[in-house]
């Protein structure tokens, strides 16, 4: 009696992605595969899987890291499925964690692939994603401005050099950029030294200013309807409006504002075993530098919206950190509101 194929055979590869070499674990619906390296091209594993499992339906996944969305693209042209993955959400067994290889790390990937467990992350399209590297660089800029801040009041310190109490403060004015220019050290040596670190603060102010202004130009190229749409909520700037929708992309996405929140990480943490519940504060898987966004937009919103200002006046005398994150989870509920329903935020209606 002869026998015949009536389903399509599927092949689920699983990619450890470096920069120098892939580690790549291939694995049949029956039989476990084989565990091989090659060099970082997609082209090259499409010929393989083309001379050896040719007619297969193939399903990638490899983690979300330094190297980006390029393989994922390829994949996709080819006509595979393809997720990128969080690297948190590959289980591993409990001996697993202990010890851990590329070669392990791709079978790990295949298993839970071929398994159905994996679910990948929103890839942004090629737009958004440059667009979010150019918020991460005014992001670094920022860093590199507090850097240069540092370094220049610690030469100050270090020679006893006292700041006048009107200049002792975040903001550099010009006057106080003057008065740094004017300051003598005893010396020659010592002047060359600020006169170094006042240049590369000046260069830093002026890209960070520049990819500022950029950031927001681009943002209404590519989103100026939503763009205008969160700005019209109290707390929401230009930057922080620009960050949701370099970060998040399309916040309709989003089923409601819990699975928002637990990808920010304005969620409550909590433990629970039999009759022990204890909550452990905010979630620790969290987009950090969006929720420091939101976190710094909640204090702006407390001056400038009075039904936000209310429930910050209703819990004066509670600790001051937790009435902080309500009310970034309730600027959080508005931002995906005013997308959803496309309406701009009227001031003074609770929401």
């Amino acid at each position: 009696m002869k026998t015949q194929q009536t389903a399509t055979a599927k092949l689920f590869i699983g990619i450890d992605i470096h920069k120098r070499s892939w580690k790549v674990h291939c694995s049949t619906d029956l039989s476990s595969g084989k565990t091989f390296s090659m060099p970082p091209d997609p082209e090259q594993l499409y010929a393989y899987v083309q001379k050896h499992y040719l007619g297969y339906k193939v399903t990638t996944a490899y983690e979300a890291g330094c190297c980006g969305y390029y393989a994922h693209r390829c994949f996709k042209e080819y006509g595979w499925d393809s997720l990128v993955v969080n690297p948190a959400d590959i289980f591993r067994r409990g001996k697993e964690r202990h010890t851990k290889t590329d070669r392990i790390d791709a079978q790990l990937i295949a298993r839970e692939l071929k398994d159905g467990r994996l679910v990948g992350i929103s890839v942004p399209d090629k737009q958004r994603e440059q667009l979010r590297s150019l918020f991460r660089r005014r992001n670094d800029l920022v860093k590199d401005m507090r850097q240069i801040k540092s370094y220049i009041k610690m030469q100050l310190l270090y020679y006893g050099i006292q700041i006048p109490d009107a200049f002792d403060n975040d903001h550099w004015s010009h006057k106080f950029r003057e008065w740094l220019d004017d300051l003598l050290f005893e010396y020659e040596s010592g002047n060359e030294v600020l006169r170094s670190r006042m240049r590369s603060f000046r260069f830093i102010d002026k890209e960070f200013r520049a990819v500022s202004t950029l950031l927001r130009k681009y943002t209404k190229q590519y989103c100026k309807k939503d763009y205008m749409l969160l700005r019209s909520i109290p707390g929401i700037g230009p930057i922080v409006a620009s960050g949701i929708l370099s970060e998040l992309g399309d916040l309709r996405r989003f089923n409601n504002i819990k699975h928002l929140a637990g990808y920010v990480g304005l969620c409550p943490g909590i433990y629970q075993s039999g009759d022990t519940i204890r909550h452990t504060g905010v979630s620790m898987r969290a987009h950090r530098l969006l929720r420091s966004y939101f976190i710094e937009a909640s204090w702006q919103a407390i001056r400038t919206d009075p039904v936000m200002q209310g429930y910050y006046r209703k819990h004066q005398g509670k600790n001051i950190k937790k009435v902080i994150v309500k009310i970034a989870r309730k600027l959080l509920s508005r931002t995906l509101a005013v997308i959803k329903t496309e309406t701009p935020y009227e001031i003074g209606v609770v929401g």
